[in-house]
């Protein structure tokens, strides 16, 4: 498949070589625009311009609506205004305004001069919306009917204006006000009676949301309800707008893409790695590893404290790495499940205590598991069965005890790491932040403090320090 590409984008280049536009435009006109966009990625830099330069006015703007922003930028510049001005007043309005959002500012101020009237106040409109709201991915080319219509006559309204229209499967009934009152699928239009009206085919059940709800929320209803399209609605519940199936993929990747970088103690990025500076990494890196430093030393403050007693039994030391360890990868696996349901709906906040519950039976059952598997490898492994141990200074080290432990702090571990690991997502959604950044380092730097903690208590009740 990748070598029949590229032998597809030597042959458009070997055109433009030899200034054979007419075939180039006749070959590049017939490709799938996401192919001829990354054939335009794949031409040397000089070269993009002038090759979109040579494509049609339409065939243009869809290609345009997938190149990256970078390369967006650059063919802005190389463009004249009335050039420009074509493009945009092309482009479907989705995709002008994500446009608008990636460019730097003074090629906003261009692109907004050279649009048309019409497309630079349906674009304010637009940009006017939260950043992270239904209504910035959303776009007003829909086919809208009215309940009057009969099949026959809403049959022929979409084949006179749906050729421009983001989607045509599904049609939204509107009163004079533009107020939203059902749905028609493309199909019962096709198999129902000519003269049925819209208003007795129409479905009034309809699923919707509004400008204001969140972007992921809208897209999580359309995966929920297996929808290709959403209707938006503004506050007086009039249709402004619709949802797309690959417009809510874009966004759920994004959000995706978002929280897993706040899961790894990355401050979320909008760049692609490569084209991320070495400079804006750092400083999307370096905030979080200086908080999470920070934390850590609590650890050794521990540590320094209980000085003493790990001067009495050195041997502790040893299971610091094991400990910490298992008590992090609990509370890391806990966060993970309780992040992934608060972000798909699944759990609630009203839903804290059957959560809690619920972790704290299955840490019970971990740390069952765990302690026993601890205290079998401690003491088959480490101490090789044997029950005690004579010290360098002359002093008997009872194994028995260390091993017993070890193995109630693996337990008490991983018990108090699963309830951390369920309370600090629930508690930063409760707060209004992003539960996913509570995520694994963060909870790890916790946890690996309070298994400290427990491990010294532990070990002082039961060694007599």
């Amino acid at each position: 498949m990748l070598e029949n590409r590229i032998t597809e984008f030597e042959t458009l280049k070997g055109l433009l070589d030899n200034r054979q536009y007419s075939s180039f435009m006749r070959r590049i006109d017939g490709m799938n625009p996401v192919d001829a966009a990354e054939f335009l990625a794949w031409l040397p830099e000089q070269r993009q311009p002038f090759a979109f330069r040579l494509l049609k006015k339409d065939t243009a703007a869809e290609i345009f609506a997938e190149l990256e922003p970078e390369m967006q930028s650059r063919i802005v510049e190389a463009l004249s205004d009335r050039e420009t001005g074509g493009i945009l007043d092309e482009l479907a309005t989705d995709d002008a305004v994500d446009l608008l959002e990636e460019m730097p500012a003074g090629v906003v101020k261009r692109l907004l001069r050279v649009a048309s009237p019409d497309t630079r106040a349906e674009l304010n409109r637009f940009l006017a919306y939260p950043e992270d709201s239904a209504g910035s991915v959303m776009t007003s080319e829909f086919i809208d009917l009215t309940g009057g219509m009969t099949c026959a006559q809403a049959v022929e309204h979409i084949r006179r204006t749906g050729l421009d229209k983001e989607t045509v499967y599904s049609a939204y009934v509107t009163d004079a006000s533009r107020v939203l009152q059902g749905v028609v699928e493309l199909r019962q239009l096709l198999f129902a009676s000519p003269e049925q009206s819209i208003r007795e085919l129409m479905d009034e059940n309809v699923i919707y949301a509004h400008t204001e709800d969140d972007r992921e929320t809208v897209a999580n209803l359309i995966s929920h309800y297996d929808l290709l399209v959403l209707p938006v609605v503004d506050r007086e519940e009039r249709l402004v707008g619709i949802v797309t199936v690959d417009d809510a993929l874009d966004v759920l990747e994004e959000e995706a893409t978002e929280d897993i970088e706040k899961m790894a103690a990355i401050l979320p990025t909008d760049k692609p790695y490569l084209r991320t500076s070495v400079w804006e990494t750092w400083k999307k890196r370096i905030p979080w590893l200086l908080l999470l430093m920070v934390s850590a030393t609590f650890t050794s403050t521990i540590i320094t404290h209980y000085e003493t007693a790990i001067g009495t039994y050195a041997i502790l030391t040893a299971f610091f790495p094991m400990l910490m360890d298992t008590g992090g990868n609990a509370g890391g696996q806990t966060s993970v499940t309780i992040i992934r349901g608060l972000s798909l709906g699944d759990i609630r906040l009203r839903d804290l205590l059957r959560v809690l519950w619920k972790e704290f039976r299955v840490s019970l059952l971990c740390g069952l598991t765990l302690a026993a598997a601890t205290f079998l490898k401690v003491y088959a492994v480490d101490f090789r069965f044997r029950p005690t141990a004579l010290l360098e200074n002359g002093a008997v080290q009872n194994n028995l005890l260390v091993t017993a432990a070890v193995s109630l702090t693996v337990f008490g571990a991983i018990v108090v790491a699963k309830l951390v690991g369920t309370l600090l997502p629930m508690g930063a959604k409760r707060l209004g932040f992003d539960p996913a950044v509570m995520a694994s380092p963060f909870i790890t730097t916790i946890v690996d403090a309070v298994t400290l903690m427990i491990y010294f208590a532990v070990a002082s009740a039961v060694l007599g320090l």
